[in-house]
Formats: structure tokens, sequence, C-alpha cells
């Protein structure tokens, strides 16, 4: 069999094309993750205590007398909290800022129940939480702390929040997308 010009061109370009059309489809794969819409990460962690340290063995108790009433340690209190509303995709559950009894602060979801996705985030924000597509994309446009990656996308979560971290005028968590840059869904704290 004679091949011609128009042949031995062919060829190298239907080659070249279908290595082009696998190398995009394994970069869209990476990029979308599309299999993680069907897996579920289920985290059931405790609000996380704070348990007194001694300082070695010299370290003494102390008797009161009985007329004196003994100190109580504070437990963890709840400062504000919000319930989580549907942004790209469905997401329910209950989120609070807490503070601990050494003064640390942790932002806490509870039941949450939302879509796994690549590259999922805990923000803490200054954005006003919005209904609908309009408040998809507002909560990298102010003021936010990253509390790190999403642990999983349903059950109870605690992300400390970091002590750097002025918490003036921070009135919303998002469960923001990092990689499309879009919310899944957030709370106002009241």
């Amino acid at each position: 069999m004679i091949m011609g010009r128009e042949g031995r061109r062919r060829g190298p370009l239907v080659a070249g094309g279908l290595v082009l059309a696998i190398v995009l489809v394994g970069v869209g794969l990476y990029w979308f993750q599309p299999w993680k819409l069907w897996q579920d990460e289920t985290v059931e962690e405790a609000l996380p205590s704070v348990t007194p340290t001694s300082t070695g063995p010299e370290a003494t108790t102390t008797v009161l007398p009985s007329t004196s009433t003994p100190p109580t340690e504070e437990g963890p209190r709840t400062l504000a909290q919000g319930s989580l509303i549907s942004h790209e995709h469905t997401t329910t559950g209950t989120v609070k800022l807490i503070r601990l009894p050494d003064g640390s602060h942790t932002v806490r979801l509870e039941n949450l129940d939302t879509s796994n996705g690549p590259d999922l985030r805990v923000w803490l924000t200054d954005a006003p939480v919005k209904e609908g597509k309009a408040g998809w994309h507002v909560f990298d446009d102010g003021k936010y702390a990253s509390l790190g990656k999403l642990k999983g996308n349903k059950g109870d979560q605690n992300y400390t929040v970091p002590a750097g971290v002025d918490l003036a005028g921070l009135t919303s968590v998002a469960i923001w997308c990092d990689r499309f840059d879009v919310s899944f869904g957030a709370a106002e704290l009241a």
C-alpha cells in the first residue's frame, strides 16, 4: 500500500490530537475531581477542652479553708452562632464561635452536611451572608482568616482560630472552595 503525502501528514496530526485530548481529560479530572461528589467524609470531634497542666514535681496543692468558695474554672462559652445556608451546594448545619477556658477561640461546625469537593476550606470572614447566587463569591472580597482545610463534609468539627486573628468585624463563616473561588455554604454569626 502506497501512502500519499496527505496520508503521511494526517497520521501525526491524529496522534497529536489524541495525545492532546488525553492530556485535557486528565487535567479536567484533576481540576474538577468529580468523584468527590460521591464520597462522604464524616468527622465526629468532641468540643475541645483545656486541661490544666502542672509545672512538675514542685507543684503544690493549696487547701482552702472550709468557709471559702473554691475557685471554679469557666467552661467553653459560645460567643456567636448561626445556621448554614446553601450556596453552590446544598449545605446545612450550625456554626459556633467558642471561647475556651484558656482564652483561645475555636469555630465549631455541628451537624454539617454538604457536598465534598476539591480544596474546601473553612473561612472566618467579614462578608455579609447573602441568599442564592448573590452570596456565592463575596467571601474573598474583604477580610478573612482561613482556619484550614475542611476535615470532612459531614459531622461535628473544630477549627482553631489562630492567636493573631482579630475577631472584631469577622461576622460570618464560609465553607469555601479555594479552587473555584465559590462558597458551598455560609452562616452569619450572631
